[in-house]
């Protein structure tokens, strides 16, 4: 009689799901990535970025300035003129999320000069200052010369670096 009754309580007992057995066992820890991946992985990857921080164009200026940004150089050096102004701005705004700022302002203009030429003005304005790009851009042989010293700067940057 005995026996009976053992079996006729293990069958009243339900049986627990083993899925959520291993759930509750291992919360904790499921919990503590999850809440790592929250804090450290995702601020790296919305981290804001020149490029991301750009304003949208129409498809015509687009083209022309992924030209001038894209350019690396006539040895192809690598490093592209989009680069070189993220380092730039990057030695003007050390340790500073400068991209996130409220007063920062990326203007990007395109203009056209005549029918292969175009002038591409960059201006980067913060509240520490302005710093503004200058280009003249040709369609047909994607030649780039600089209006100002700073654009100069830029595509000397690129051109030379080893």
């Amino acid at each position: 009689m005995t026996l009976r009754k053992d079996e006729k309580k293990k069958k009243e007992r339900p049986k627990e799901n083993s899925f959520r057995a291993f759930l509750k066992k291992r919360a904790p820890i499921y919990l503590a990535v999850v809440a790592l991946v929250v804090v450290f992985v995702i601020p790296e990857f919305t981290k804001g970025t020149l490029e991301n921080s750009l304003p949208e164009l129409a498809d015509n200026e687009q083209k022309i300035v992924d030209i001038v940004m894209k350019y690396n150089g006539p040895n192809e050096s690598g490093l592209t003129v989009m680069d070189a102004i993220a380092m730039k701005i990057e030695e003007e705004y050390p340790n500073e999320k400068i991209y996130e700022d409220r007063g920062t302002v990326i203007d990007l203009q395109v203009t056209d000069v005549s029918a292969e030429e175009y002038q591409v003005v960059l201006n980067f304005k913060s509240q520490k200052g302005e710093i503004s790009y200058d280009w003249n851009v040709n369609t047909g042989s994607e030649e780039i010369t600089s209006n100002n010293s700073e654009s100069k700067y830029i595509i000397n940057l690129v051109d030379f670096y080893d």
